[in-house]
């Protein structure tokens, strides 16, 4: 293996899917401000919008549910645009 090419903030870190609370740790060099205790070690924190334990591939369900509001945001923007169209 070549010398020098990972980065050196390399560690463990706690991903935590926001639509259903699951968490795993799993080595990352990702940059993140939070931190989330597990089983009382502490971990940096990166919080995902859908993990393979929401995915409906993963899950067999077609239902996916939005997390950051998405949907409400777009129909909220465009809602003027729809309603000109529909009339």
């Amino acid at each position: 293996m070549k010398k020098e090419i990972h980065p050196k903030n390399y560690r463990l870190v706690a991903f935590k899917d926001m639509s259903n609370e699951h968490v795993f740790i799993t080595k990352s060099a990702v940059n993140t401000r939070e931190t989330l205790e597990v089983d009382g070690v502490e971990y940096p924190l990166v919080k995902v919008e859908i993990s393979n334990t929401s995915h409906p591939f993963y899950t067999g369900k077609m239902k996916l549910v939005d997390t950051a509001g998405r949907v409400d945001k777009f129909m909220t923007k465009y809602k003027k645009h729809l309603d000109k169209k529909s009339n």
